[in-house]
C-alpha cells in the first residue's frame, strides 16, 4: 500500500508580491493533469492564491508514488516560491515500512523527513497483528 497526502500553496518566487512576476500556471496546471488519474488532485485559486492539493492510496507505490514525490519537485523548479508538505506511507518500503515519511517543498528544494506525529504506525495508528 502506498497512501499519500499533501499541498502545496504556490508562489513564483519567496519574494513575489501580488503576482510579480507571475505564476507559471499553465506549466503547473498540465502537471496537475498528468498526475489526476489515480489520485484526488486539485489546484484552486482561493483568497488570490493558487493551492494544490493532492491524496491517494494504489496498492503499490509502482511508477505513480513516485510521479507524486516528482511532482513536487517540478512544481518547486517552475515556482521555486511554493512551499508544503506531503506524507508517504510506504508499507513496502523496506527501511521505513512501519512509518510515514514527510517531503517537505521550501524555495524550490524537496527534502525528506521522519515523521513523529503518526508514526509508527503500529501501536501508534494500528495494534499488532495478534492473529
Amino acid at each position: 500500500m502506498f497512501e499519500y497526502h499533501g499541498w502545496i500553496t504556490l508562489r513564483s518566487t519567496a519574494e513575489a508580491l501580488d503576482d510579480e512576476p507571475p505564476l507559471r500556471l499553465g506549466e503547473i496546471e498540465a502537471l496537475v493533469d498528468e498526475s489526476a488519474d489515480y489520485a484526488l488532485m486539485d489546484l484552486q485559486p482561493m483568497n488570490g492564491t493558487y493551492y494544490i492539493h493532492l491524496g491517494g492510496n494504489p496498492n503499490r507505490r509502482g511508477q505513480h508514488g513516485r510521479a507524486v514525490i516528482d511532482l513536487f519537485a517540478e512544481v518547486g523548479r517552475l515556482a521555486p516560491g511554493s512551499y508544503g508538505l506531503l506524507y508517504v506511507y510506504d508499507n513496502e518500503d523496506p527501511e521505513h515500512m512501519l512509518s510515514f515519511r514527510v517531503h517537505r517543498l521550501v524555495r524550490g528544494t524537496v527534502t525528506e523527513h521522519a515523521d513523529h506525529l503518526l508514526s509508527p504506525v503500529i501501536p501508534t495508528l494500528e495494534d499488532a497483528d495478534m492473529s
